[in-house]
């Protein structure tokens, strides 16, 4: 049996629920979904969509690199929408955080998220 590792940052929030930042098997690491959540002050931040989704990439990007690598080393993505019509914008800040070759990658429209957030992203990465 592979053995599991829980990370853990403060750079990232903290779990608001019964699950891991991430958790690690071999070289396999699964990214639990960040939304844009301020780490220090577990609010939610203030702007538009675009400072909901740097913030959301900013607390993955923290958890990645906690786990030991960072988006280089993401190969797939998740990404969730409170209103799919946010998609372009998705597009251009993940621009920002990623070169080819892109991970592969999801893009849904959710009835909600928490605490009202417009966009949550989860990842997996390999190591």
């Amino acid at each position: 049996m592979a053995v599991r590792k829980a990370i853990h940052t403060d750079d990232a929030p903290g779990a608001i629920g019964t699950y891991s930042q991430a958790v690690r098997v071999g070289d396999a690491v699964y990214l639990s979904g960040q939304i844009p959540l301020d780490p220090v002050t577990m609010e939610m931040v203030p702007g538009g969509f675009e400072a909901q989704a740097i913030q959301a990439f900013e607390n993955l990007q923290a958890v990645a690199r906690a786990a030991g690598g960072g988006f280089a080393d993401v190969v797939k993505l998740n990404v969730y929408l409170a209103d799919l019509a946010d998609f372009p914008q998705v597009n251009a800040v993940m621009g920002r955080y990623f070169t080819p070759p892109y991970p592969a990658r999801a893009a849904v429209q959710v009835a909600a998220l928490p605490r009202g957030a417009a966009i949550e992203i989860d990842a997996v990465m390999h190591l």
